[in-house]
C-alpha cells in the first residue's frame, strides 16, 4: 500500500501540478513525461488534489491561453527581459524562470513587472531553501516564442548569443545591459578603485557584451575566462548613471563602495 503524503508533500504536488497542467497549459501526457510518471498517475493526482481536468474550466481558447499576449514590437522592456533571461534565466518547455538570490526580493518584483508588461500575465515568485527566489511564468505560447527568438534550454552548451536586433537602437543596448548586469553582474571595490564585472560561460555572449559596451562609449577589458570588466572609475560612474541598474542589491553596493572610496581618498590626502 502506498505511503500517505504528508501535508508538505501534498502542497508541493499541488503547486507542481497547478503550475504545469493549469498555468502552463500542458497536457496530461506532457506533464507525465516531465515528471517521469504515467499519464494515469497524473490524472489520479489531479483528481486526488481536486484540480479540475475539464478543458472548459482552463484558461485557454483553441488550446491557447486567452490571458497571454506576445509582444508585437521590439521595445526597451523586451531588450531588458532578454538581458535578464540570458543572465540568470531559464526557458523549458512549459515555463520561463528567473533564478535570484536570497537578498533580491525587491528585484524579483521588478522582474515580475517587466514580464507582466510584456506578456499581460503577472508571474509568480517562489522561495527555495535559504530564501532564494524564483520568478516564473507558465505558458507554452511564451516559451515557444522565446525559442523562436533565439533563446535555448542550455545556454552554456549552445553558446547562446544576444539577438541581433538589440543593436538596432542604443536604448535597446542600454536596456539589455541593465537586465544582464542586474542578474549576472557585480560591482566591488579594488584596492585602488572600483570595478564592474559581467560573468557568463557563453563566449559569444561575452563578446557581444563587449561590443555593446564599446558601442556606448565604454572601455571594457579583454575577456578573461568567463568575465568581462569595466575598471575605469569614469566608466563605472557613467554605467550607474546611464544604464541605471534596477537591482537594489547592486545600487546599494555601489553607493557603499563610493562612500568608502571617498573616505579613503580623504584619508590619503591627509597623509
Amino acid at each position: 500500500m502506498a505511503r500517505r503524503w504528508t501535508v508538505e508533500e501534498e502542497q508541493e504536488r499541488r503547486i507542481e501540478l497547478q503550475s504545469l497542467y493549469v498555468e502552463a497549459n500542458g497536457t496530461i501526457d506532457e506533464v507525465g513525461r516531465l515528471l517521469k510518471i504515467a499519464p494515469q498517475t497524473v490524472f489520479d493526482r489531479l483528481r486526488r488534489l481536486g484540480i479540475p481536468t475539464c478543458r472548459e474550466k482552463k484558461e485557454f481558447v483553441n488550446n491557447q491561453r486567452k490571458d497571454i499576449v506576445i509582444p508585437a514590437n521590439r521595445t526597451k522592456n523586451l531588450a531588458e527581459l532578454f538581458g535578464i533571461l540570458l543572465g540568470d534565466g531559464h526557458v523549458d518547455h512549459f515555463q520561463v524562470f528567473v533564478n535570484l538570490g536570497n537578498k533580491e526580493l525587491e528585484y524579483a518584483h521588478h522582474v515580475c513587472r517587466v514580464m507582466h508588461r510584456l506578456f499581460g500575465k503577472r508571474p509568480r515568485i517562489s522561495t527555495r531553501a535559504a530564501g532564494h527566489r524564483d520568478v516564473y511564468l507558465g505558458s507554452t505560447i511564451i516559451t515557444s516564442w522565446l525559442y523562436q527568438e533565439g533563446l535555448v534550454r542550455n545556454k552554456v552548451q549552445s553558446q547562446v548569443d544576444a539577438p541581433h536586433w538589440i543593436y538596432e537602437d542604443k536604448a535597446f543596448i542600454a536596456s539589455f545591459l541593465r537586465g544582464f548586469f542586474d542578474t549576472d553582474g557585480s560591482v566591488y571595490k579594488l584596492r585602488f578603485g572600483i570595478q564592474v564585472s559581467f560573468c557568463n560561460k557563453s563566449i559569444p555572449l561575452l563578446v557581444s557584451l563587449q561590443t555593446m559596451l564599446r558601442t556606448l562609449g565604454y572601455t571594457p577589458s579583454r575577456i578573461s575566462g568567463s568575465n568581462l570588466y569595466l575598471t575605469r572609475r569614469s566608466d563605472v560612474k557613467r554605467f550607474f548613471a546611464e544604464i541605471r541598474p534596477a537591482n537594489p542589491k547592486h545600487v546599494r553596493r555601489y553607493a557603499e563602495i563610493i562612500r568608502r572610496v571617498g573616505t579613503q581618498a580623504v584619508n590619503e590626502d591627509a597623509l
